[in-house]
This record gives structure tokens, C-alpha cells and sequence, in this order.
């Protein structure tokens, strides 16, 4: 009878899922929310940050499809929820999201300077979540580190303002600053944007959320404070007011994943940009670009949503798996392919 016991309590503990600690793995998923943004990362000891919720409205669509990935890895709830900015396709969905699934922290910029009647509307509901007094609420700076457990994430953008001071692997003349046009200062949310860095091991990873190429140029020229990445999460879904050479080129990161929807992001220039870094391996889309058309999307078997028509798609995913090696995986859920990156 002991022996069944034991016999047992091994079987159990072979099953328990990389969200209680089992996995040595980061893992990351980037959610089809038609072109907003929720991506989920997962420490090896099980701590979650969420960055974004999609869309408000549409009858619980992106709550549920967060959910649904977030219980696939093992969560019954997220630790962190960071939003990059108040806009709708970032911020819209919480009041759903925290309907479907406990939240611990919301991480954000700090108070909403956009003053126009939409994007009021999209943060009075966000507060409204906060005032309720379930959730704690974390307003890093520029420098600052999250405080979650298994990886590092070091703050870039916030509210407006940029890292001072160079990360270990930046500091050096930024070459690639000629090649990109000065514009005009933007004045919406989106220069706002709650940035990360993560580094896990010796994988280095880049979130930037919605910031604007004047505050790229700002933050890599003439000197660029970031250094190389191995992953670029694409910044503003992909469209041509982000994503300049400044920041894309300098980065040379080996794999770049956008989260674009059919109609939303995947602009023809920046398609072109990040296809023609310097050092990129492959591009990753959550949706094909209708915009971009088959000479400027990347190739079939790296796109998750291949539909041609909003909304019309089965919210297929795409998965990140990194050891701290720097070796990683990229998992297509449409394709049920996975395609493997060595360490370098």
C-alpha cells in the first residue's frame, strides 16, 4: 500500500505544469487580439506578467482568448498585469479580463495625458477597476525593475520619459541613426508607453509597446542605450509610426514577432524594415497583412492567423520557449510547427 502511495504522489508531481515551477523555461505567449496587444510571459517559478488585455467590448472575446492561453499553461490567475498605455487596444479589456480571472498587480505610466473623450472614457474604466481596492497598483520608472521572479525586467519607457543611463550591453555611437527621418514630437498616448527589457540568462528580449519613432530616435540616438536583442517584439503592431532603423537595425535581433491583426499594424514599410535588419533570422506575424500583400508578409509558415478577413480567424497563438542558455523556440499554433534558434 505504501509503495501505491508513493507510486502516486510521484505521478503527481510529474504532472505538475511549468506554471508551479516544474519548467526551467521562460515561456511566451503572444495573444490574437486582432491587432492589440496581450502578450504573456511565465517565469520559471511560475510568476505571470500579462502586458496588455485587447480590445474593450466584442462580447468577452479577448478576455476569453487570454484565458483560454492562461489556463492551457496552468494559471488560475496573473500576478502582474502591465499596461503600456490607455489606449483601447491595451487597456480596453480589463474590466472583462478581471471578471474572468483573478489579478494580483497592475503595473502602469501613471495618469492618463491624452485628454480627449474616447481615451477618458478607456481610463475612468480602468480606474473605475482600481478604486475597487482588489488589485495593488505599481507605477515604475525609467531604470526601475519589476518585481517579479525569474527573469529581469528593467523599465525603458515610461510616461513619457527614457532610461538615462545605457544598459550593460549599450552605451556605443548608434550607426544606424543617418538612415532614419527626424519627425515631429508625438503627443498622443502612445510616446507614453510602459517599455521592458527582460533578460533571462542570456536571452535578451524587447517590449516597447506603442512608443513612437520620435521617442526611438530619442532613446537611440546618437548613442544607443539598448545594445543587441535577441527577440524585438515588434512595437505598435507594426505600423509606420514606430519601428525606425534607429531602434530595428541597432537592435540586430535574431527573431522579430508582431502582433498585427489582418487589418491593423503590418504596414508596408515597416514590414520591409524589419525583413531587412541586419542579423534577423525570421519574422513572426500574429495575422497576415492584408496591407502588405504576399510580397511584403512574411512567409506563410510563420504567421499564426492566415485569414485574409478581420475577425474571420480561429485566434491561433504563437509560443515563445527560451532557455537561459539563449537557445529558444517559436511555436505556431496553426501550423502545430516548431522552429528551433541555437544559442549563440
Amino acid at each position: 500500500m505504501r509503495f501505491l502511495r508513493l507510486l502516486s504522489l510521484l505521478a503527481v508531481c510529474l504532472l505538475i505544469p511549468a506554471a508551479y515551477g516544474a519548467d526551467k523555461n521562460l515561456r511566451v505567449y503572444f495573444i490574437d487580439v486582432e491587432g492589440g496587444q496581450s502578450t504573456l510571459f511565465i517565469s520559471p517559478s511560475g510568476q505571470s506578467l500579462l502586458v496588455d488585455t485587447g480590445w474593450p467590448d466584442n462580447n468577452f472575446r479577448d478576455a476569453d482568448r487570454i484565458v483560454a492561453v492562461a489556463k492551457q499553461a496552468g494559471l488560475d490567475h496573473l500576478d502582474f498585469v502591465l499596461i503600456t498605455h490607455f489606449h483601447d487596444d491595451h487597456v480596453g479589456g480589463v474590466p472583462q479580463l478581471t471578471e474572468r480571472i483573478p489579478v494580483t498587480t497592475f503595473l502602469d505610466h501613471g495618469v492618463n495625458r491624452e485628454l480627449t473623450p474616447e481615451v477618458g472614457v478607456l481610463y475612468d474604466a480602468y480606474k473605475k477597476v482600481l478604486a475597487t481596492g482588489k488589485y495593488k497598483n505599481i507605477q515604475p520608472k525609467p531604470g526601475d525593475k519589476l518585481p517579479i521572479q525569474g527573469f529581469e525586467a528593467t523599465v525603458i519607457s515610461a510616461d513619457g520619459k527614457l532610461i538615462e543611463k545605457p544598459l550593460v550591453a549599450g552605451g556605443q555611437a548608434n550607426g544606424y541613426c543617418k538612415a532614419s527621418e527626424v519627425r515631429a514630437a508625438d503627443q498622443t498616448e502612445n510616446a507614453r508607453s510602459l517599455g521592458i527589457q527582460i533578460n533571462f540568462g542570456k536571452l535578451r528580449l524587447l517590449d516597447l509597446g506603442d512608443l513612437t519613432w520620435d521617442k526611438e530616435m530619442e532613446l537611440m540616438c546618437p548613442t544607443d542605450r539598448l545594445g543587441p536583442m535577441d527577440i524585438y517584439i515588434v512595437s505598435h503592431h507594426g505600423w509606420l509610426q514606430s519601428s525606425s532603423p534607429a531602434l530595428v537595425d541597432a537592435l540586430h535581433a535574431r527573431v522579430a514577432i508582431m502582433d498585427n491583426g489582418a487589418k491593423k499594424g503590418g504596414s508596408t514599410p515597416t514590414l520591409k524594415t524589419i525583413k531587412a535588419a541586419p542579423g534577423l533570422e525570421t519574422l513572426w506575424q500574429l495575422h497576415y497583412s492584408i496591407e502588405g500583400g504576399d510580397e511584403n508578409n512574411t512567409a506563410a509558415e510563420y504567421i499564426a492567423n492566415i485569414t485574409k478577413e478581420k475577425d474571420a480567424d480561429p485566434a491561433n497563438y504563437l509560443e515563445l520557449i527560451a532557455s537561459p542558455s539563449g537557445s529558444f523556440d517559436v511555436y505556431n499554433s496553426r501550423t502545430k510547427a516548431t522552429k528551433h534558434y541555437a544559442a549563440k
